[in-house]
């Protein structure tokens, strides 16, 4: 039954994204616009949450201490990484999204925080200037 409540759970998501993604605006003249990822992700989302609803594992087993603590860490990382994007810049925001991530699949701070900067330098390179689309490079000031 947990697998039927995930699947719909993780449709409606996908819906909710889709559907929101469409009043993106970007205030340039981009020919795929900039629904065109949240859009790209949303779609397999939805085709593999009907997996889970309609086969479902017979006999999940949910996990508890020690995994279950990481589990809800690495979702408490990614929510401060979207809450802190605009506030410290995505280069800074992802090198301590991803190292702490790293950190929570099992590396060593050194290893981590090298992935860390290395997934921020490749991923923005590849947004902003390769699929030219802006990011925010600075913390942005309020007012």
């Amino acid at each position: 039954m947990s697998d039927r409540i995930a699947g719909l759970l993780l449709a409606a998501l996908a819906a909710w994204a889709f559907v929101t993604a469409g009043s993106f605006e970007a205030g340039f003249s981009d020919p795929v616009g900039p629904a065109a990822f949240p859009r790209l992700v949303a779609v397999p989302l939805g085709i593999l949450s009907l997996f889970l609803i309609l086969r479902p594992d017979p006999d999940p087993r949910w996990a508890v201490g020690r995994p279950l603590l990481r589990q809800a860490l690495a979702v408490a990382v990614l929510g401060g990484y979207a809450l802190l994007l605009e506030t410290l810049g995505f280069p800074v925001a992802t090198l301590l999204g991803a190292t702490f991530l790293a950190r929570l699949l099992g590396a060593r701070w050194l290893p981590a925080l090298a992935t860390g900067a290395a997934l921020s330098l490749v991923l923005f390179v590849l947004f902003d200037q390769v699929l030219d689309l802006p990011l925010p490079l600075w913390p942005q000031t309020v007012g």
